[in-house]
């Protein structure tokens, strides 16, 4: 039973991973599928989902290796944990400073500044999220997760209420950045410093973390049946119609990552986590969940090597000249767009593929 579990949590990871290596790398943001997108500020669009059920993932992978502290003091737990959170941290923080030289005027290479690189970002939301929801759930346990989301969520929401508004440029979060950070130090895709994983809307993104663990806890304790099944719909259910009321005052945005945006895709993954529980585990039907699974094994690093090596093709002009001279010509803007983004997803499940198929899976 464990093993089945797994599995059903490999494919799960290995889905989001699949799909955020795709929206992460097409071959031109231009002519990108708009479902391929996120939002451009409200709203949602299937791209949105995948970053926060990634968070939703690692809680639940939380709730399997829980009981291995259990036999440890809490000292040794508390040094595991940061030490797992600082690795994951300035692995995100390295990956941003690659390649650690850029250009001056005069065309010189020259050691890439410091000073104007993000100190936040995607893998530093997933060791924060890890950590505080790690600290949490040994120290407070289940009781202690359920109220902590519930009073992060709404805190969230009365300190975005308060203290700004809901725009790209007047919102709280935004402003305690730039005060703790510097413009410097944060995302600058949006046309101004402002960093969809900053340090304000770090603090609701911990409860997707948190309901991913819970959710592993339910399975554990009821196990993968009809019954458990169908109550992990209904509550699906019930928390998009929780989020989807909120929006009319707080709006579903995943780069504010709104107390709503966080009701609304811990629904999406209950939901989905339901059927693939029931393809999976119940009726078994695994013939094609082997190609998820490549990317369940080495999620970490398999990410990392399409960031990477993304980062490499645009140091050296390859990543343009390749879409211009390749996909393109080929089957034309957006559909060569998809294709390249869907190549570069099978290179990098190729590098699984040979570390799975020799048994090296790299854990952090």
């Amino acid at each position: 039973m464990q093993q089945e579990r797994y599995l059903s949590l490999d494919v799960l990871r290995g889905i989001t991973v699949t799909l955020m290596i795709i929206v992460n790398t097409p071959g031109n943001g231009n002519t990108t599928f708009a479902p391929l997108l996120h939002a451009d500020w409200h709203g949602f669009t299937p791209t949105d989902w995948v970053f926060p059920t990634f968070m939703f993932v690692v809680g639940n992978a939380i709730s399997f290796t829980l009981g291995k502290y259990e036999a440890m003091g809490n000292a040794d737990v508390f040094k595991k944990i940061v030490k797992r959170t600082f690795i994951i941290f300035m692995l995100g923080y390295l990956m941003y400073w690659f390649p650690f030289v850029a250009q001056n005027e005069a065309g010189d290479y020259i050691l890439s500044p410091i000073g104007n690189t993000r100190i936040l970002g995607v893998l530093q939301r997933i060791a924060l999220g890890y950590c505080f929801a790690s600290l949490i759930v040994h120290f407070w346990r289940d009781r202690g997760a359920i109220y902590f989301s519930v009073l992060a969520l709404l805190g969230y929401w009365a300190g975005m209420y308060l203290f700004g508004d809901y725009t790209l440029t007047g919102n709280a979060a935004l402003q305690f950045d730039k005060f703790l950070l510097g413009d410097a130090h944060l995302y600058h895709g949006e046309g101004i410093a402002f960093d969809p994983e900053g340090v304000l809307s770090t603090l609701p993104s911990i409860v997707n973390v948190l309901a991913g663990y819970l959710t592993g806890r339910f399975i554990q304790q009821r196990g993968n049946n009809y019954e458990a099944i169908a109550k992990m719909m209904m509550v699906g259910a019930v928390l998009l119609f929780i989020a989807l009321s909120w929006n009319m005052v707080f709006p579903i945005n995943k780069k504010l990552w709104t107390s709503s945006f966080v009701l609304y895709t811990v629904g999406l993954d209950l939901l989905v986590l339901s059927i693939l529980v029931y393809i999976i585990d119940i009726v078994k039907i695994r013939s094609w969940t082997y190609f998820f699974e490549v990317f369940g094994k080495n999620t970490l690093f398999i990410y990392l090597v399409s960031e990477v090596g993304v980062i490499l093709l645009y140091f050296f002009d390859c990543y343009g000249w390749i879409f211009d001279h390749v996909f393109y010509p080929l089957a034309g803007g957006y559909m060569g767009s998809l294709l390249f983004a869907v190549s570069w997803m099978l290179i990098c499940w190729l590098v699984g593929y040979v570390l799975d198929k020799k048994k090296i899976y790299i854990k952090v």
